[in-house]
């Protein structure tokens, strides 16, 4: 499970909006992964991972929920610093460079949770429609349908106008 370790925290984080959350989520999925391995009858392993990413962060989801029911207090979203691009080689690049981070991570993070779930799956993790279909117990035609919404708003939300450069 090692290689898939930053996958892992990756779909976390955009799945729940908030690092600390996500350092969680990865980490009660990896102890139920290493609990369950038992279970694990082969295919993509970075798939059966990322399943089980996904039902963590909607156990977490519903702790969140009785947490906030009850007046306990909700943890922050991502600080600037956290998309700055080191390998920029200008100061003024990297301003620009993190705008540009912070409008598309805040892009994805305001889609509804389906569709902002199936990009990330897709589109930054790289897995197929059928590993997605599996992971997230939708039909592949379902898988599609969102993947194309997703893309569209987040074109729509980050046209020049919005602050991305082309």
């Amino acid at each position: 499970m090692a290689p898939h370790l930053d996958s892992a925290y990756g779909l976390a984080r955009y799945l729940c909006r908030d690092a600390a959350s996500a350092e969680d989520i990865a980490q009660d999925a990896l102890l139920k992964a290493f609990a369950g391995f038992d279970g694990f009858r082969g295919g993509s392993p970075r798939a059966w991972l990322l399943a089980i990413v996904r039902n963590a962060y909607i156990d977490w989801g519903r702790r969140s929920r009785a947490r906030r029911e009850s007046g306990a207090p909700h943890l922050g979203m991502y600080d600037a610093a956290d998309v700055a691009d080191a390998d920029t080689p200008t100061p003024e690049a990297a301003l620009i460079a993190r705008g540009d981070a912070m409008a598309l991570r805040g892009a994805i993070e305001a889609l509804d949770e389906p569709f902002r779930e199936t990009l990330v799956l897709r589109d930054i993790e790289g897995l197929n429609y059928q590993q997605i279909a599996e992971i997230t117990g939708a039909p592949v035609g379902t898988v599609m349908s969102r993947l194309s919404r997703a893309r569209r708003a987040l074109t729509d939300r980050l046209s020049p106008a919005e602050g991305i450069r082309e």
